[in-house]
């Protein structure tokens, strides 16, 4: 490839550094806010929400890149079901990163991967192909790895070893809503005028109308008031954190679009596995947590599981010119787009055909 037309080493190594920086900076803040103010999470992603917003406003405008949709009530209907399927797995996302240490939550959400390829070859109605089958079965052995408490562990770490098991329901959850997602976006996206900046701002703006009646139903404003009346309430870790996770939300949604120009399959999936593993080492330092056998083996199981499969599907998608004219496109599994706010980082996306709809 001339070097004209790809992107500069330096224009990746920048992508991606950023993708990873904003991705673990969600992820320890999230975790610090949840740690102090273990009662609000709805509100506290509310608060996301609403932050993403209002920065797709100020972004459009300064630069005509970024257009507000018409607020449509038919648009609106149309894009319920992604909007509903989003918030609720935003909604089980937060809630087990709550209920397990930092350093756990990849492993809590390691279904990602096979979820999606079982929810995407039931709408596609195709079976995948067996190295695919073999890779979901890699990353499911090292969810399952994880979450397995160990035999040699003290009595005093056993609430280390095995993680509430509704945290990890809300895990398995969330992995699940996120592969539905993936698949919904796609027949979603041209409701939005094609346009995943547009598709975003629906989402983050339904979603948030969606989301403030259960905090009412939770109780959480009455929560609220009387953590505020407590002195021993770090109000600044809550106010700060939610304005940061809210701004590091909207640059990673920036970040994601960045990644479909200008990074490789492999080029991701390799930054998500070293993320994975800093995520794994800040949680131990940060908040003490235990990293146990386990859990070491588990993260790397899932991280050569998926980065096998992303060799599978590079390899899958490489141009066939005899018989790529006449056939049509294969109903792959992750065309996300890169856009939803909530971490990115627990979906995989299919980058060569997202670079094929979005061109440099």
């Amino acid at each position: 490839m001339d070097s004209k037309d790809g992107p500069q080493t330096w224009q990746v190594a920048s992508v991606v550094s950023f993708y990873m920086s904003a991705a673990l900076v969600m992820v320890f803040v999230n975790k610090a806010v949840l740690n102090s103010s273990p009662d609000l999470p709805l509100f506290f992603l509310l608060i996301q929400l609403t932050i993403a917003v209002i920065l797709l406003h100020g972004a459009a405008f300064f630069t005509k890149k970024v257009e507000i949709p018409k607020l449509e009530l038919k648009t609106a209907k149309k894009l319920a079901p992604v909007t509903i399927v989003n918030v609720t797995g935003l909604v089980f996302n937060i809630l087990c990163l709550r209920g397990v240490d930092a350093s756990f939550f990849q492993i809590a959400r390691g279904m990602v991967l096979p979820l999606t390829i079982i929810v995407s070859s039931i709408n596609g109605r195709s079976l995948p192909s067996l190295r695919v089958i073999i890779a979901a079965a890699v990353v499911t052995a090292g969810f399952f790895i994880g979450v397995a408490p160990s035999s040699t562990s003290d009595t005093s770490d056993r609430w280390h070893e095995a993680p509430n098991r509704l945290a990890i329901a809300y895990g398995v959850l969330s992995s699940l809503f996120i592969a539905i997602h993936a698949v919904l976006i796609k027949v979603s996206l041209p409701h939005a005028q094609n346009s995943t900046i547009q598709l975003a701002y629906w989402q983050n703006l339904g979603s948030a109308l969606l989301l403030a009646p259960f905090i009412l139903l939770q109780g959480e404003l009455s929560k609220l008031s009387q953590l505020v009346s407590t002195p021993a309430w770090n109000a600044e870790v809550f106010v700060w954190g939610s304005i940061v996770t809210g701004v590091f939300g909207f640059l990673l949604c920036v970040a994601g679009l960045l990644s479909i120009k200008v990074t490789s399959p492999v080029t991701h999936m390799f930054s998500s596995a070293a993320r994975s593993a800093i995520q794994t080492l800040l949680g131990v330092w940060l908040f003490q947590e235990v990293l146990t056998a386990n859990r070491a083996v588990s993260i790397l199981v899932i991280a050569v599981g998926t980065m096998y499969y992303t060799w599978v599907k590079s390899g899958e998608a490489a141009p066939a010119p005899a018989r790529s004219a006449a056939a049509p496109p294969k109903d792959d599994i992750e065309a996300n787009g890169g856009i939803s706010l909530d971490e990115i980082e627990g979906e995989v996306h299919d980058w060569q055909d997202e670079k094929r709809k979005h061109p440099a």
